[in-house]
Parts: C-alpha cells; sequence; structure tokens
C-alpha cells in the first residue's frame, strides 16, 4: 500500500477537504504541519505552487510523487485508495458531481470575501452572492440526507470548509439567516455532513473559537460592520 504525508496548515480550509477524505477512506498517513508566513526550504522545493495540502506519496516501489489542489488530490484517493466508493460511476454523473466540487470552491471563496468586506456595500454585495449560492444548493440536496443520496461523497467533503466556516458566521450573526428556516435542506445537509467522525476530526478542536477571533484581524471584515446591515436587512 502506498504510503501518505500530508503537508499542512492547521486552519486551511483546502487541506480540511482532503483530510476529511483521507479519513473517509479509511487510510493511514503522517500530517507535517508548516508555517505558510514562514516556509520552510524543503517544503518551496517540493511543491511547484507553494501551497497546501500537498500530498507526498510513496509507491510500493519506493517512488515518491508529490500531489497538490485538493480537489484533484481527492479524486486520486478515490481511485487509489480503496473503500466505499464516493464518486458516481456513471460518466455523466461523475461529471456532474465533479462540478459541483467546482462550485464549492466559489463558495470557499464568497466565504474569504465575507470575512474581508470592509464596508457595508462591500459586505451586501458579498451576501447577496453567499444567499444566491446556498438558495441554488438548497434546490440540489432536496433529496438528502447528503449531496448525492444516502452517503457521504466526495463532493459533500468539498463543501465542508465553506459550509462549516458560513455556519460558523450565522451563529455569530443569526441575522444573516443562511442557514435554519431560510434554508431548512442546507441546514439538513449540514448537519448530516457535521455528524460524521471524519469531519471535526480533520480541523483543530477549537476551529470555531480561532475562525471567530481571526475574523476582522488586520482587515476589517464583517466584524465591525455586520451589525447594522443585517439587523436592516432581515
Amino acid at each position: 500500500m502506498p504510503k501518505y504525508r500530508l503537508i499542512s496548515y492547521d486552519l486551511c480550509p483546502f487541506v480540511q477537504r482532503t483530510q476529511v477524505m483521507l479519513r473517509e477512506k479509511g487510510v493511514s498517513f503522517d500530517v507535517e504541519y508548516i508555517d505558510l508566513r514562514n516556509k520552510p526550504d524543503w517544503f518551496v522545493a517540493l511543491s511547484p505552487t507553494g501551497k497546501v495540502p500537498t500530498l507526498e506519496v510513496t509507491t510500493d516501489d519506493g517512488a515518491q510523487v508529490v500531489l497538490f489542489e485538493s480537489l484533484v488530490i481527492n479524486e486520486y484517493l478515490e481511485e487509489a485508495a480503496g473503500g466505499r466508493p464516493m464518486f458516481p460511476a456513471d460518466p455523466l454523473a461523475r461529471a456532474k458531481a465533479r462540478a459541483w466540487t467546482e462550485y464549492s470552491t466559489a463558495l470557499l471563496q464568497d466565504c474569504f470575501a465575507l470575512t474581508a468586506a470592509a464596508d457595508e456595500e462591500a459586505l451586501a454585495e458579498v451576501l447577496a452572492r453567499v444567499r444566491a449560492k446556498l438558495d441554488r444548493l438548497e434546490k440540489e440536496v432536496a433529496q438528502g440526507p447528503f449531496f448525492l443520496g444516502g452517503d457521504m461523497s466526495l463532493v459533500d467533503a468539498a463543501f465542508v470548509p465553506a459550509l462549516q466556516r458560513l455556519k460558523f458566521a450565522d451563529e455569530l450573526y443569526p441575522a444573516m439567516g443562511l442557514f435554519g428556516e431560510a434554508r431548512p435542506n442546507v441546514t439538513r445537509w449540514w448537519t448530516s455532513i457535521e455528524a460524521r467522525p471524519s469531519v471535526p476530526a480533520a480541523a483543530p478542536a477549537d476551529i470555531r473559537e480561532r475562525f471567530h477571533a481571526m475574523i476582522g484581524r488586520d482587515r476589517g471584515g464583517y466584524r465591525s460592520v455586520i451589525g447594522s446591515l443585517v439587523e436592516a436587512d432581515a
């Protein structure tokens, strides 16, 4: 069996996707955490992009292969790691699922923009995008409990960091109205994902507190502008 070494930064949402996938597949792996503000020379030499996650795969014959980009790594794990299938076998259904994993990245980018919004106008624009994407997902996950039906899939793993961070934000400022009665299907979907043992294990135990503390640090963020806006918008 191949050996896996995951190069990580503990709060990286893209790493979180791959941690979930590794745990869902039930494979053993080592994790090496680095400081992205002070990247070690060996990592710069190893990773073509200088980003995490980077997965170093040591094959049975001792060759070492470096993979990067979380969605690419996750598809490799689906094909190579065995365990329960987490992607459809049908080519068309697989392509559709792959497209939705890309959509998860767009939602995650909106999460970043949400936490960095410097004024009410910027915040309103980002909230509109987030709500529109969640409304689209509300229709897609109507059957549930997971995106593709009865089992956790690679699509669900891709959405973990975005949905988790939006839930944290919604808990902090309920007037956002992102979950709950506004979107019961999305709420049920996230509840199903969150209950998987792989999800809490894929991030630090204090991720919620660290996420809340990070918001607005040195860059504005919705903590400084959201109160009046969401109350007016609710």
